[in-house]
């Protein structure tokens, strides 16, 4: 099994994204730190709290899309290789992140999907 390290980030599908972003600054103290925009357009804020990261994701309807989590690993091929041999299904294949920091700069990231069709992402 690879070495997990820590749970990266959750993130929430929001309708309006800078009413979220103020939302979670103004009410807990959240700074957001990193935004970006995915090639298809969806656009992406990362608001941290000490060492936890919120990803908020705007979305049209958030309400079919749900939210999903993300652990840390110093091993992503061997996470890979030992969840897909273990038969969990793969949503979305293993391919480049945005990096929010420097030491993100050549990780890559996979989805698979947990029991309940909830969605699990590996970042490293």
């Amino acid at each position: 099994m690879a070495n997990y390290k820590r749970i990266d980030h959750i993130a929430l599908h929001v309708s309006d994204l800078a009413a979220s972003i103020e939302f979670y600054e103004s009410h807990f103290g959240f700074e957001n730190y990193f935004e970006h925009d995915t090639p298809t357009g969806v656009q992406i804020a990362y608001l941290k709290l000490g060492d936890t990261v919120l990803e908020l994701v705007g979305r049209a309807d958030p309400a079919n899309g749900g939210f999903h989590w993300c652990l840390e690993t110093d091993d992503f091929a061997g996470a890979v290789s030992g969840l897909e041999a273990a038969g969990v299904e793969v949503l979305q294949p293993p391919h480049k992140t945005s990096a929010r920091e420097p030491r993100e700069e050549h990780w890559q990231r996979v989805v698979f999907k947990g029991p309940d069709g909830e969605m699990i992402e590996i970042r490293g």
